[in-house]
Formats: C-alpha cells, sequence, structure tokens
C-alpha cells in the first residue's frame, strides 16, 4: 500500500516535469497526452531515464513533428 502510493506521487512528479519540458519546447504536453498516449508514455519513460539534452539530442526531428501538431498556445 506504502509502495503504491509512493509509486504514484513519483510518477506524478515525473508527468509534472516532463509537461514542464515539453512547455519548454514550445509543446503542449497536456494535449499530446491526450491524443497520443503511447507516444507521451514512451516519451516520458525515456525522460525518466536520460538528461534532458540526451532526450533532445535522441528525439530532436520527432520533437519538431510534435511542435508543429501540439504547440503550446501563448
Amino acid at each position: 500500500m506504502v509502495l503504491e502510493k509512493v509509486h504514484r506521487i513519483v510518477m506524478e512528479k515525473l508527468r509534472e516535469e516532463f509537461i514542464r519540458f515539453l512547455a519548454s519546447k514550445n509543446i503542449d504536453g497536456e494535449a499530446l497526452a491526450h491524443a497520443e498516449q503511447q507516444l507521451f508514455a514512451e516519451w516520458m519513460q525515456l525522460f525518466a531515464q536520460v538528461h534532458p539534452k540526451s532526450f533532445v539530442a535522441q528525439k530532436l526531428y520527432q520533437i519538431n513533428q510534435v511542435r508543429r501538431k501540439y504547440q503550446l498556445k501563448k
């Protein structure tokens, strides 16, 4: 029970951090998470494992495509 609660909290914090990261790349993370759940989950999993600069280096082409589809509204 305690481990489940800790896991949920950690995942919520990771999701918040990833959404902020996507916002820094001008991507609407909430829209992406809603529309492309599998892609969002895959990216978040990788984001949790590598440095943000490594993430960008690995996903640069895809980030640009996703930014065009889910551009953050200002």
